[in-house]
């Protein structure tokens, strides 16, 4: 699921080229390319599907070439990532029991090798037709992540531990995080999930008929003889399902199905310490850096960076200036030909903030 967004990255996420597409990683590798890569052996590019608004199926192709343009998914408009899902579920043609991974973007992930592992063993315990989702061993008691809470005995797929969900709980009180990992039971909601086409299908039916419904019957009335209108062409469906899409509620598949499937018993969780760091602010862009061993401190031509006497500054330069700084610490600095960003890491996760400003204000040359 790539369709854009990464506000908590501005200013250089921008519409024009939202954080997927992004060269943040080491090398200069976007999130959608890392994403992809990580994937193989187990699944190849060929079977790899991309979920994104229909204006980036070029920003796809150019940063995952490998993916085929009729498995680039086009959405008209944004309405979060159940939409998103069921959209996919109807999209790829596949049999009932063939078992589907859905991923997002913006996330790292150190051990590729583990969570491949991981994997396969959601997928084989997803074939029983559990919906199936990783959880991380979380490492702090962060309020900024939700949570899988497990129930019950293990079961052993694939040579690793799963077990049943109990709940959900979403971005807790400082109190109430503590309380969830001391509990050993608690992990971190990596929006990774696993199913079959049918289960997932079946469940976006009974608890979000609202959504799955129209998409279903738009698709059906797409499909004719032969490919489907439009198929092959890169974003397809796109602007064609347009009317029916804008009408969707725009929710999450946590708030739509796996919450309340987890209350009937039907969603699994496969605990998962594969060094994962989720990518959603400059502050987790920092943190995840600087383990990597990764410059901090970087500049596009020809821009250029002077720091002295500070540290743990995090600064990207692509203006056509200097950037100096003197003698600070713990600060972000995104220089960009439009807009300058100066933030304390601590503050990084209201960036938004400043985003949802300039929209209200109708500045849309900035976003």
């Amino acid at each position: 699921m790539a369709g854009g967004g990464g506000t908590r990255l501005w200013p250089l996420s921008r519409e024009r080229r939202p954080k997927p597409f992004l060269p943040l990683l080491e090398g200069g590798r976007c999130l959608l390319e890392a994403t992809v890569s990580r994937l193989g052996p187990l699944i190849q590019a060929h079977d790899v599907h991309v979920v994104t608004d229909a204006r980036y199926a070029d920003l796809v192709r150019e940063v995952a070439p490998g993916i085929p343009a009729a498995n680039i998914i086009g959405e008209p408009v944004g309405r979060n990532t159940a939409a998103a899902v069921a959209l996919a579920s109807e999209a790829i043609e596949r049999p009932d029991d063939e078992v589907m991974v859905v991923l997002p973007p913006d996330q790292a992930i150190r051990d590729a090798a583990g969570f491949r592992a991981a994997l396969v063993a959601a997928a084989e315990r997803a074939a029983s037709g559990a919906m199936v989702t990783l959880g991380i061993a979380p490492t702090e008691p962060s309020t900024g992540y939700g949570y899988v809470v497990a129930s019950g005995a293990a079961q052993v797929h694939a040579g690793r531990e799963t077990y049943a969900v109990a709940r959900f709980e979403e971005k807790p009180t400082p109190d109430r995080a503590r309380r969830l990992i001391a509990s050993g039971a608690a992990y971190w909601n990596a929006g990774t999930f696993v199913w079959r086409r049918g289960a997932v299908r079946d469940g976006l039916a009974r608890h979000a008929p609202d959504i799955s419904g129209p998409i279903h019957e738009w698709m059906a009335g797409a499909k004719g003889p032969g490919q489907p209108k439009g198929r092959g062409e890169a974003g397809w469906p796109g602007s064609a399902l347009a009317a029916t899409y804008a009408a969707l509620r725009a929710t999450s598949i946590d708030y739509a199905l796996l919450e309340p499937a987890s209350l009937e018993g039907q969603v699994a969780v496969v605990p998962a310490a594969i060094g994962w760091s989720d990518l959603g602010s400059w502050s987790a862009l920092r943190s995840y850096l600087a383990d990597s061993g990764a410059p901090l401190i970087t500049a596009e031509a020809p821009a250029e960076v002077i720091a002295i006497g500070s540290s743990n500054v995090l600064v990207h330069a692509q203006g056509a200036r200097t950037v100096a700084l003197v003698g600070l610490d713990d600060l972000v600095v995104i220089d960009t030909p439009e807009a300058l960003l100066i933030s304390s890491i601590e503050a990084a996760q209201d960036v938004k903030q400043v985003v949802d400003q300039l929209r209200s204000e109708g500045r849309h040359d900035l976003l």
